[in-house]
């Protein structure tokens, strides 16, 4: 599991923000798509990405896309 190849698929997952502008640094909850529905999108992907199940509660105590990468990663 790389930071790079998360990064890439979790910024995928939007259709109007510019891939490019996504890094591990980015507060996922300030890019403008996000809402319930992405939310949804990323359990999703991390479900069939990773192979593990979030708890959406927890995930929410994440801020960055890397805190997201790392919390992912511990439960794999």
């Amino acid at each position: 599991m790389e930071l790079n190849d998360f990064i890439a698929k979790f910024a995928n997952l939007f259709e109007e923000t510019d891939p490019s502008s996504i890094t591990a640094d980015t507060v996922y909850s300030e890019i403008e798509e996000w809402d319930s529905v992405m939310v949804l999108l990323l359990v999703s992907m991390i479900d069939e990405e990773y192979g593990v199940i979030v708890d959406v509660e927890e995930m929410s105590e994440t801020e960055t896309v890397k805190d997201l990468f790392e919390y992912v990663k511990s439960l794999h």
